[in-house]
């Protein structure tokens, strides 16, 4: 009998499965896509990442969140938590990892001081779930193509989020 999802932190999984995860659940180029060039040069955060094992402890997913800004015309950069890559082997999906996965990341912000986290996914998903919406990114810029109705945000007070701005890696 299945026990759900078992999680652990990011940072107790060699570096290079998460890696064979990360291509088999998306695929060897994806360090092409948009979202690497959003945090590249950026270490993930380990309070906020996760792996998620099976039964047989196996790693079958994994999420990442990383340190980003948005910074304004002005060159104000606003901090901001990119969420992902969300990812559970094919095999393993809908089965809950994804899911919990999110569930630990989110939960593990500080209720203090929780800063916006962005994502690049679907909102009738991610919205549906964790409050995530595309209601504030509109005037968002990312350094390659994506699909406006796929920059997410989710915000206790979407007033203190700039309405315009390009997304990228913190500022060192």
């Amino acid at each position: 009998m299945s026990q759900g999802p078992h999680l652990i932190p990011l940072d107790a999984v060699d570096p290079a499965l998460v890696e064979a995860l990360l291509d088999r659940a998306f695929e060897p180029e994806r360090h092409r896509r948009t979202a690497y060039k959003v945090r590249a040069g950026m270490d993930w955060l380990p309070a906020l990442s996760f792996a998620a094992l099976d039964d047989a402890e196996q790693l079958v997913g994994t999420i990442q969140c990383w340190p980003v800004a948005l910074t304004t015309a002005a060159g104000k950069p606003h901090p901001l938590i990119m969420v992902g890559p969300v990812a559970v082997l094919p095999e393993h999906q809908l089965h809950g990892y994804g899911q919990a996965l999110m569930a630990a990341s989110l939960g593990a912000l500080s209720p203090e001081a929780p800063l916006p986290q962005v994502m690049i996914g679907d909102p009738e998903y991610y919205g549906r779930f964790w409050g995530f919406t595309n209601a504030h990114t509109g005037g968002w810029q990312l350094p390659g193509p994506f699909e406006p109705r796929r920059l997410l945000v989710r915000c206790d007070n979407p007033t203190v989020l700039p309405a315009e701005g390009m997304l990228g890696p913190w500022p060192r």
